[in-house]
Formats: C-alpha cells, structure tokens, sequence
C-alpha cells in the first residue's frame, strides 16, 4: 500500500487548521485527521475486497503506522464504531469514513497521460474502490489517439476543456512527463480542474483554490525505511 503520498497547497497563505480535536461532523477536519482517516479506509476497503469483516484497532496500526490510541481517539469522535474485544465492523468503518470525509457519492476525474503509467491507472481498481470514475482519457500523442484504454477512449487534448464541463470534472490524474506537468497544469485551471493529482516529480505552481496532491515512490520508500531502522 502507498501511504507516503506528499500532500501540498501551493500559492496560498491561509493559515492551517491543527491536529487538535474532533469537532461536529459539519466542521472541517484538520488536515492531521484527514490524512490518517483516508489512511484508515484505504486499509479498510483493501481488507473488505479481502473479504474480511472486522478489525482491530492493533491491525489497523500495523497497516497504517498510526499508534492504535491514536486510531481509536480519530474514531471516537465521530461516534461508537467498534466493540472491545471485538474490533470495527469493516462494512460500517467504510460507510462511516466516506460519509465523515465526505466522498460517499461518485465522482468523475480526468487521466492525463496514455503511458505505460496511465494504463496501469485505468486499468486499476485503485480509483474506483473509493468511488472515483475514470470518465476521460487524454493524450497529446495523436499516435495515441482513438485507442481503447480500459472501458475509456484516449481523447485529443482538443477536447479537455468540453469534456470537462460536460463530465462534471473537478479532479485530474497527471501521468505525464515532468517537462510537461507545469504547462498542463495551468491548461487544466483554466478549465476548471480544482484537485490535481500529480504523478510527475514536477513542483507545480498553481492558484490558492486549487488543490496538488504528488505522488512519489521515492517518498514512499523512504518513509518504508524510517520504520525499518527505527
């Protein structure tokens, strides 16, 4: 599992929330709660699909890194989830994480990028265990172009800006080179995309209300190796 992902706002100076308390499920989480309950449900829906029904706050640790107290005062806030000696049903962990995150319902994103990557993307379950529809397949290589990705077509760049609108896209997938990240990025917020998900190893620039998530495996392993010697 990739827990190692970077997560950055770029171009904004907005304070940011702390890694205090829980409030009301109206409030909005602290990026410390966000990031270890989408820890949480990655396990969580891997361990479903393994037709697993409950677990523990021990094993969820053991997957996660995340001290089992910890886990269980993240959870505690939302409500009573799990029974002692027992452990978390995992069909209502899922339920109630996606509802506390807010990404119960499905939501359309963008590939960019028809590469050895972007194929090994769409053809994966990774997006769509966690409600996120590959609606659109891009490449600039028109070689490319009219070839069946999975259930997608590779559509022409032409197209980004008219599929976007049509498809209700808000997030896009960057599976390019990183001497292009930068240039399709700004093409991208201009169409209206708030969340990219970049792939590249490209620091991209982007306004205050947009969103970068990148996605190293060098980072990943990395933080693989601070466990090992520590």
């Amino acid at each position: 599992m990739s827990f190692g992902d970077v997560a950055t706002k770029t171009g904004g100076g907005g304070a940011q929330q702390g890694d205090g308390g829980l409030g009301p499920l109206s409030d909005r989480l602290s990026l410390g709660v966000a990031a270890r309950l989408s820890r949480y449900l990655q396990v969580l829906t891997q361990a479903r699909k393994m037709g697993k029904e409950t677990i523990s706050s021990q094993e969820l640790s053991e997957y996660t890194h995340v001290n089992s107290t910890q886990i269980r005062r993240d959870l505690s806030g939302f409500g009573k989830f799990g029974k002692r000696g027992v452990g978390y049903n995992v069909d209502s962990l899922v339920s109630q994480i996606r509802k506390i995150l807010r990404t119960s319902g499905q939501h359309n994103i963008a590939l960019f990028g028809a590469g050895h990557l972007g194929r090994a993307i769409a053809s994966s379950d990774i997006f769509a265990d966690h409600g996120f529809n590959v609606v659109a397949i891009f490449d600039a290589d028109a070689s490319k172009v009219g070839e069946a990705v999975g259930q997608t077509t590779v559509r022409p760049m032409d197209d980004v800006k008219g599929v976007i609108a049509d498809e209700d896209i808000v997030v896009a997938v960057l599976a390019v080179p990183t001497a292009a990240a930068q240039e399709l990025a700004d093409r991208l917020v201009a169409a209206g995309i708030k969340i990219i998900f970049n792939y590249s190893e490209a620091l991209l620039q982007v306004p205050p209300d947009v969103t970068v998530h990148t996605s190293s495996p060098a980072v990943d392993l990395l933080y693989a190796l601070y466990f090992y010697l520590t």
